[in-house]
């Protein structure tokens, strides 16, 4: 059982002030630097390379340290992935309840950042896709995911309705459109991707899927 009074970092070494013979204990980890840690060991080698001993190697300091945070692995490996998803919903829902600008200039603004994204920082987006390896065996990532879809695709449904004002054909523009932004990642995260790469996807879906579009708008 993990004790109530504050301990010192487990593990930390103390050190001395410049000057002083009086020895200063480090910051203790919070939760989010476990969870970064986890993150960043999950994206380099799947959920298999998550493991406590090392994530406290990686830091710095003892395996005790953990356990003022998470009372097991299942519980780190569960809030590593509701952090993930609570972050990405978000960003739907800050985009889903934007401005009302141009429709067209709102979905070249998604598929923008969509793309850039998987060339400039494309963490978040392995770490997605470790995340979908897993959801092939387990019903609740699965079920997680599919909730992050739904997300994504009301948000570029609602941009796309205001295009084409048909409800059948504004769904089936944003699933294409979502299939094409996924199979543009899975391309980029290539050691051979390269911004020239990025340029011409993103060109290629902007022209027939919302140039196209815009240009047939009632």
């Amino acid at each position: 059982m993990v004790s109530s009074k504050p301990q010192p970092l487990p593990g930390a070494r103390k050190k001395k002030a410049p000057g002083s013979s009086i020895a200063t204990t480090p910051t203790r980890l919070t939760r989010d630097d476990w969870l970064d840690a986890a993150f960043r060991a999950a994206i380099d080698g799947g959920f298999s390379s998550v493991r406590v001993l090392s994530l406290a190697k990686t830091l710095g300091v003892s395996r005790g340290s953990f356990y003022w945070h998470f009372a097991d692995h299942a519980e780190l490996v569960s809030a590593l992935i509701d952090r993930w998803y609570q972050r990405r919903i978000a960003t739907s829902q800050d985009e889903l309840s934007g401005d009302l600008r141009d429709p067209t200039v709102r979905i070249l603004s998604i598929l923008d950042g969509a793309i850039a994204h998987s060339v400039e920082d494309r963490e978040h987006d392995r770490f997605e896709q470790t995340l979908r390896s897993v959801a092939s065996k387990d019903s609740t990532v699965a079920a997680l995911l599919e909730r992050v879809d739904r997300s994504r695709l009301q948000l570029l449904h609602s941009h796309y309705f205001q295009l084409v004002h048909d409800d059948e054909t504004a769904r089936e523009l944003a699933a294409l459109f979502y299939l094409a932004v996924v199979g543009s990642h899975e391309a980029l995260n290539r050691p051979s991707a390269s911004v020239k790469v990025s340029n011409y996807l993103k060109s290629v879906i902007a022209r027939h899927l919302v140039h196209a579009v815009s240009t047939t708008r009632p």
